[in-house]
């Protein structure tokens, strides 16, 4: 079931890899979302999440599809829920996150909330390059989750029950996504083998450099109401950015100063680094790359 995630969006964004041959029509072309957004609950006017991958099984099982093979497959991953909403919102993250080896292709993103905003993003969209990605973010802050607050805002207006806890954690989570654009620390990106004046300034990251480098931010973010470690994530990926063994040859102590302490060059390989945006913009001010 974890593996189905990937068929919300067109499969070669979703599973094709340099190293893998292409990827044939499967028929299942139809249920693909198209901008790399997926929201559980309803917003903007598309189908909820649950739906959609319900139609989506229903094509692929044709008449072997039925409410008693959705719960089948959903007892099958070990988990409890009762519908695929509930496995959506509960239990889908954690079981991809170990499916592709806590280094995940599919990220959950949300506001701490069962039943508030819950949104899952292609990371290979998410990361895309030339500024795609951090377009896709603000997509993601702005206009999906900005249809979410406006229509919570609407139901405080109203004296809806719980609408005003629905929206202070929406509010939130756009908060710490804006953050993430931004890129202050600790909400930057830092990849070890990059010198300082190529390090991403804001939400621009390079799918080559990994999943591991580029969650870091979503990680790094904070929700009141949140999983411990797990940021603006459903669940934390098993990922850490602890020092990685080995040595690396000299660089230069400008380009490179996390391999120096002081004047002794060192070549630990850090990878848990941070540096503002002043750092970032100065070093390229420097290297005339501004």
């Amino acid at each position: 079931m974890a593996r189905l995630l990937g068929y919300l969006w067109p499969r070669q964004t979703a599973w094709s890899l340099p190293d893998c041959p292409a990827l044939v029509p499967d028929g299942l072309e139809e249920h693909a979302d198209a901008d790399g957004i997926v929201c559980i609950p309803a917003v903007r006017g598309e189908e909820p999440a649950a739906d959609r991958l319900g139609a989506l099984l229903a094509t692929a099982f044709g008449a072997k599809w039925s409410p008693a093979k959705e719960r089948l497959l959903i007892a099958a991953t070990g988990s409890k829920a009762d519908s695929l909403d509930e496995w959506l919102r509960i239990d889908a993250f954690a079981q991809h996150c170990a499916l592709f080896h806590q280094r995940p292709f599919v990220w959950h993103i949300w506001d701490g909330r069962k039943d508030g905003f819950h949104a899952l993003v292609n990371y290979h969209k998410l990361a895309e390059s030339s500024g795609k990605g951090r377009k896709l973010l603000e997509t993601l802050t702005y206009s999906y989750l900005g249809d979410w607050i406006s229509r919570q805002r609407a139901a405080v207006g109203q004296d809806i029950a719980g609408a005003d806890g629905l929206l202070a954690a929406s509010i939130e989570l756009q908060t710490e996504l804006e953050k993430i654009i931004s890129g202050e620390l600790p909400y930057d990106i830092f990849v070890r083998w990059k010198p300082l004046y190529e390090q991403p300034i804001g939400w621009e990251p390079d799918v080559n450099d990994g999943v591991r480098l580029n969650i870091r931010p979503f990680v790094s973010a904070t929700l009141s109401r949140g999983r411990i470690g797990a940021g603006v994530l459903r669940v934390k990926p098993n990922i850490k950015w602890q020092k990685d063994r080995g040595k690396e040859p000299e660089r230069d102590r400008t380009d490179y100063p996390w391999f120096w302490n002081g004047e002794k060059f060192t070549g630990e390989r850090h990878n848990d680094c941070h540096f503002t945006k002043a750092d970032k913009q100065m070093a390229r001010q420097r290297r005339g790359t501004t």
